[in-house]
């Protein structure tokens, strides 16, 4: 288990009572030791629940980006049958940030796309963090085409810090890529349902989350910026972050509260990093009510239903 900095405490707390277990597992005591241990875990439950109770946006900030945190692909695995991936995107390559393909949710086929960060340091650098590149905006935009072909919903999965922002990726086109990709999004006459499941960061997660629907887990964030690129920008300053996610509205409550999502997928205590499958359940469930509302509306309504969800954004204040 990696520990955020606010964890410190908690992490001192549990690593005293598996020491205690390693000391039980030798010791002739073991009953007394176990009691021992099993008072510190109840106190660190009740730490993490005080610490989980109220989080700040930067820390909310730090829990989305957990390295723990399922990933598109776990997510997959978990809800998704049959997943056929497809690659590439017919002009210049495969672009291993986005991932998507054939799959059926619930034995209803459909088309799954998302962001994958990778979860350690080999797939990290081969999924390039999540950021994509033009290539994969268009992949998404060509499986997208697929999906209002032949009817099927589309399932976005957002984890990302934001779209590659290289030189390679602005010569080919980056921001033309990400347009077109939100245009796609607005035009097709398929139910599409979006779920924020980390980082939704600046255009690279529009692209994905010009949906229907918009579902955030508790604990992930949906921003124009990151707070540390914000405060470099404003303040010049990037240890400013914190001030710069407070005033960003990052988070999945504010967001509600704005009308920018329409669901807050609760979260295990202490993060979906906690306990994986609990969260990825809860994913599901909402990806089901979401595309139940949708079910058997006709393309133009879905289309029409999708343009003025975004045309109404900012009519809702948060005072």
């Amino acid at each position: 288990m990696v520990y955020l900095d606010f964890e410190k405490p908690l992490a001192d707390i549990e690593g005293k009572a598996e020491e205690l277990r390693a000391m039980a597992r030798k010791a002739e005591d073991a009953v007394d030791v176990e009691k021992e241990a099993a008072a510190l875990d109840r106190k660190a439950g009740d730490l993490l629940r005080e610490l989980y109770k109220s989080l700040d946006p930067w820390r909310k900030t730090q829990v989305a980006r957990h390295p723990d945190r399922p990933h598109c692909r776990d997510y997959i695995e978990a809800l998704f049958n049959e997943y056929t991936p497809l690659a590439g995107d017919r002009a210049f390559g495969d672009d291993h940030a986005v991932m998507g393909g054939l799959a059926r949710f619930r034995d209803r086929p459909c088309v799954v796309i998302g962001h994958e960060k990778g979860n350690d340091t080999r797939t990290r650098i081969h999924h390039n963090f999540g950021m994509a590149r033009p290539e994969g905006y268009r992949k998404a935009i060509r499986l997208m085409d697929m999906a209002h072909r032949f009817g099927l919903p589309v399932v976005t999965l957002v984890d990302t810090p934001g779209a590659y922002p290289g030189k390679g990726a602005e010569e080919r086109g980056q921001s033309e890529a990400i347009a077109r990709c939100t245009q796609k999004c607005l035009d097709i006459g398929v139910p599409l349902v979006s779920v924020i499941i980390g980082e939704g960061g600046s255009g690279g997660a529009v692209a994905f989350a010009t949906a229907n629907r918009i579902a955030m887990l508790e604990h992930s964030i949906y921003s124009v910026i990151s707070p540390e690129g914000c405060a470099s920008i404003l303040w010049k300053d990037a240890d400013k972050m914190r001030d710069a996610a407070e005033a960003l509205r990052l988070t999945a409550q504010d967001l509600k509260k704005l009308g920018v999502i329409d669901r807050i997928v609760p979260e295990p205590m202490g993060g979906a990093q906690r306990d994986p499958a609990a969260a990825m359940a809860a994913v599901g469930d909402e990806i089901a009510a979401m595309l139940k509302e949708l079910s058997g509306r006709q393309p133009a309504d879905l289309i029409r239903d999708r343009r003025q969800k975004f045309l109404s954004m900012g009519s809702k204040s948060l005072a």
